[in-house]
């Protein structure tokens, strides 16, 4: 009796520390980590003002639509042209079709970097509004941000083409040329941050889905955190962004690593393409169809977005690339 109730302790017990070491390898919990607003002034509804511009103006942007990806490309570029930063364009043809991204660089010209892109494309004829002009609407002011900073090194913000079907997943995508680009030149990457739908929040009950129901032992069933994610190799990284997001504002940050094969929507994103070239990168979500029933459908529109949380998450984005670029 003894000896089985010594069995059944050491088996508990390692259950249980097996338990903690998935938990903690999954959420990246930062312990006793301190939450200080940090004054970063982002304006909501100049992220409405291009969010609307995206998903009204310029829809439908699919890659059928190349007249209107080149009015959003333009429009973009214009932004940028507000900073004091160098822009260029990538441009390459799909099916004779000319495509671009739009690249801006703040900086010194170092031959270290880091990389924030989100892609301004939308899938089929449908507005895309959080699905992914709340992306670009980010990148956008965070160019305006970054550039009164002080950065010791280049940090490349580029507005990717093609990341929507059919090209998905494919050498297409802009995301794809913008890596395997930089890979070709011998470029090294510090952290590469994708900026895929950050506009959708709610704090209604049961609005958070989860692709595995365990996750909902781990998660908020609430919508209302942005998500920083990772695959099981980029805990480091994942932290990286996690901790100073979460200094910055008091919207909370959760993050997850876990590898794309079990947890579907781990690498779906831009992110992707600079993994498949060996640099370290992340993706910052609302969590998508996890969350916002409108996506990919005629409802993701602009006025159902949460523009003052979006506004935190630029903020949050904003100091966490400082607090990288100084390390």
């Amino acid at each position: 009796m003894r000896k089985l109730k010594l069995f059944l302790l050491i088996f508990v017990s390692v259950v249980v520390l097996l338990l903690i070491v998935i938990w903690f390898q999954v959420t990246q919990p930062l312990l006793f980590a301190k939450r200080t607003e940090i004054a970063v002034e982002v304006e909501p509804t100049r992220l409405k003002t291009h969010v609307t511009m995206l998903s009204e103006k310029f829809a439908p942007r699919d890659y059928k639509h190349t007249e209107n990806l080149d009015h959003a490309a333009a429009y973009i570029r214009t932004e940028f042209e507000n900073t004091n930063g160098r822009i260029s364009e990538q441009t390459y043809k799909v099916d004779s079709l000319l495509y671009r991204n739009v690249i801006l660089k703040l900086g010194p010209e170092t031959q270290e970097r880091i990389v924030i892109g989100a892609h301004y494309d939308a899938a089929g004829e449908l507005p895309g509004a959080d699905d992914n002009a709340s992306g670009v609407a980010g990148l956008i002011e965070l160019a305006q941000l970054l550039d009164s900073a002080s950065l010791p090194m280049t940090v490349e913000l580029v507005a990717y083409t093609l990341e929507e079907p059919p090209f998905f997943r494919t050498d297409e995508m802009g995301s794809a040329a913008h890596a395997n680009q930089l890979q070709e030149q011998g470029i090294r990457v510090r952290m590469m941050i994708s900026m895929e739908m950050i506009g959708y929040f709610s704090d209604d009950s049961n609005s958070q889905r989860f692709p595995l129901s365990l996750l909902k032992l781990l998660y908020p069933t609430e919508g209302n955190w942005i998500a920083v994610v990772g695959d099981l190799g980029s805990g480091a990284d994942v932290r990286s962004v996690k901790a100073p997001m979460q200094r910055a504002t008091k919207l909370p940050v959760y993050s997850i690593n876990a590898p794309p094969h079990l947890v579907p929507g781990i690498d779906w994103s831009d992110h992707l393409n600079y993994w498949n070239n060996g640099y370290p990168g992340i993706m910052i979500t609302d969590t998508a169809f996890l969350r916002n029933m409108n996506y990919h459908t005629e409802r993701d529109t602009p006025e159902l977005l949460d523009y003052e949380r979006m506004a935190m998450v630029v903020a949050g984005v904003y100091v966490a690339v400082l607090d990288i670029a100084q390390k």
